[in-house]
Parts: C-alpha cells; structure tokens; sequence
C-alpha cells in the first residue's frame, strides 16, 4: 500500500467469517491494480457513521452484507435499477463522492444455479427460506428466470407475506406460513436457504427438516462457509441434488469488481484462492 492506493471494503454483522478481503485482494492483485480491500465490524446502531465514513474517506467502493443490505438504502444517493427491483443493496461505488448502490447477489446466484445444478429454471416451483436482503436480491433474479412459482417462507410470517406483496409480478411470487412449508416442499423443484442457519460456527443447525424435501429436488444453500452445510450433507442423503453457495459468492464479488474497475473480472483465480482458504479449515 502506498499513499495513491484505492481503499475498499465489506461491512457486516458478523464479518469475521468473510472470505472476500481474500478474494478481492487477490483479484486486483492478478489485474495488476494498486487497491487495498479490508472487512470491518458495523454493528446496526454504527451503519450511518460507516457510510459518512465511506464518504469522508473516499473509498471507492464497499460490499454491504448481513444485516445492512437493506437499511443502508436509504444512506445512498442513487440506486440501481436492479437494486430498487430487488429492494436491498451488497455493492456500493463511490463515483466522486455520489454513492450508488447495486445488488449482485441475484445475478450471481442464479448465474452460479444454472451453471452448475439447474441450467433451465423455468417452470419450476421454487421455495425461499428467508426474507431478508439476501432473499431479496435472488428472488428479482428468479423471476426473471419466468419459474412456474417462487414461495417465500420465514418463521417471523409477516415478514414473508410482505417481502411477497412488495414484487407486482401477478401472484407469482407468494408466501406460506412456516407451519405448510413440510406439505410445500413435496412439490418444490428447488429450496433455497438465504438465511444465516448453519453458518460457520454454528455448523450443525440446518434451516428446515431436510427430509421434508422431494428425491431428486435441488437444495440450495447460500452459506460458502462451510463449503458443505449441515442442510445439504442431509438433504443429499435424502436423495437431493446440492448445491452450495461458493458460486454465488465468486460470481457477486466478480461483478461488483467489474463495477468498480470497469475491468473483467479474474473469476477462476478469485474461486482458488477461496477454495485455498477454505481447504485450511
């Protein structure tokens, strides 16, 4: 680092676990870029201080993860076209002082499902476990996929059925009460975990009963850390194809590089250096 170094970064509450100052560091490094990318702690009560601080300090840019993705909407001066279609931000650049906030997260999901379990997802029914940020941004990418339907359940069922009402894509896009998710999921194609259940350290939690799932369905898991969760070591044994999270994870840092640097992003050296990381544990 020197005195003309671009600063980045990842906010998050946890963010210890995070593996992108690994692979974005790794990714300026392959392009040859003098940019410097580093995690930081913001608890709820510190979001309006860390965005000021973005500001004040003139980071070029900032990956927003669990809990801020949507509260820090309202500290951006502009929003992408996907990022109000989704209604959560996780990449935010900084043009000249003006703050415009993306959302990768569903692109590179869907991009990362179809590539490497599930390369047509229309027609299919779809449930998300989950209504939070994460949940958001993958939900818009769904859609757009034209699937047969995409059910949303969370244990707190407001939160679901107003996640539901807040798509106009008519009737599409619903929500069940947590207590019909087993009945749910006997005709779900795909179950995706956008929830933080089973991440590292709290490995052995899974999210729902995995036996509730249907032989031959696509469990889906957006934790990368562990690589294997609890939820998709179980639902493989009950006959479920997998499908982790490590994908989503690569492609969403690859393209908020590209927002960043208007440079490709170095994607297969980005993915050894995580796998690398992870292997260690």
């Amino acid at each position: 680092m020197d005195s003309n170094t671009v600063l980045f970064g990842v906010i998050g509450d946890p963010i210890r676990h995070s593996k992108s100052p690994i692979m974005l560091n790794r990714a300026f490094k392959e392009k040859g870029i003098n940019c410097a990318y580093a995690a930081f702690h913001v608890a709820p009560n510190q979001l309006e201080q860390a965005i000021a601080g973005v500001r004040g300090l003139g980071f070029r840019g900032l990956n927003v993860t669990i809990p801020h993705k949507i509260e820090v909407m309202a500290l951006l001066d502009e929003l992408s076209e996907g990022a109000k279609a989704a209604g959560a931000v996780n990449t935010i650049v900084n043009e000249n002082g003006r703050l415009v906030g993306y959302n990768t997260d569903g692109i590179g999901y869907v991009r990362s499902l179809k590539e490497e379990i599930e390369p047509s997802l229309t027609g299919k029914t779809i449930i998300v476990l989950g209504a939070g940020g994460a949940a958001r941004g993958i939900i818009w990418a769904l859609a757009q996929e034209n699937p047969a339907a995409i059910i949303i359940a969370n244990r707190t069922e407001s939160k679901a059925s107003e996640l539901a009402a807040s798509f106009s894509l008519a009737g599409k896009v619903t929500s069940i009460p947590w207590s019909d998710l087993q009945e749910a999921c006997k005709q779900a194609d795909v179950v995706i975990n956008t929830t933080s259940v089973g991440m590292s350290p709290n490995i052995e939690k899974v999210p729902l009963d995995p036996s509730w799932l249907r032989i031959g369905s696509v469990a889906s898991d957006l934790i990368y850390n562990p690589l294997k969760t609890e939820f998709l070591k179980q639902a493989e044994l009950q006959g479920c194809r997998i499908h982790g999270g490590l994908g989503m994870f690569i492609y969403q840092g690859a393209y908020a590089f590209e927002y960043w640097t208007g440079q490709p992003a170095p994607v297969e050296e980005m993915r050894a250096v995580v796998m690398e990381s992870l292997s260690i544990k």
